[in-house]
């Protein structure tokens, strides 16, 4: 009877670990598929927002040159402000190349960044910065094409005002408006710059 019960453990033992075995095997052999096939980051896509004066702007709009793209919102009282000063510092630093770049900053918080509003915001870091805005709707797409990860907070403290958490990140794209990199929050200037000139 011993020896029954000493069968059946060892062959669900074997059993157990065949089937564990292939199924090792499987991911793995779909992991390398996917390696495989991957290919491009998936970051950035078409949007439709809404620039100054309230007219529809695409990402064909900006084909043929570099685009710089930040979310953040103009209430943001600290990250925002310094990462668009740091951008428009990078660009001066690039001189005349910087005509191959264009920076844009694209809201998270519609509710309260209208066309003028937004616009009035990025023309403190230069000229040259294009200030988006959008539907909810068009927004969230916006933000989900370039995987940035956004959350309203409002806390009974702050009364009727709130503050959006959201990740920092730059992405610049390339004159066909695909992704070619990310800038981490915090990048100096000239390490920003450098970033630039490499692709350009």
């Amino acid at each position: 009877m011993r020896r029954r019960w000493l069968l059946v453990i060892v062959g669900g033992f074997l059993l157990g670990s065949l089937i564990g075995m292939a199924a090792l095997i499987f991911n793995t052999d779909m992991q390398q598929k996917r390696v495989v096939t991957s290919g491009t980051a998936l970051i950035g896509g078409p949007f439709e927002l809404v620039g100054k004066d309230g007219k529809t702007v695409t990402d064909q709009d900006f084909r043929g040159r570099h685009m710089l793209v930040f979310f953040g919102f103009t209430h943001c009282p600290d990250i925002c402000p310094a990462e668009l000063q740091v951008m428009s510092a990078a660009l001066d630093e690039l001189g005349a190349d910087a005509d191959e770049v264009v920076p844009i900053f694209i809201t998270l918080d519609p509710e309260r960044d209208t066309p003028e509003a937004v616009s009035a915001y990025v023309a403190n870091f230069g000229d040259n910065f294009v200030g988006l805005t959008g539907s909810p709707e068009q927004i969230v797409k916006a933000a989900k094409a370039y995987r940035v990860s956004y959350q309203k907070f409002q806390d009974e403290s702050m009364g009727d005002n709130y503050s959006i958490d959201h990740s920092a990140l730059v992405y610049l794209m390339d004159p066909d408006g695909k992704f070619v990199t990310h800038i981490p929050y915090g990048t100096p200037p000239d390490k920003m710059a450098e970033t630039l000139r490499r692709y350009l």
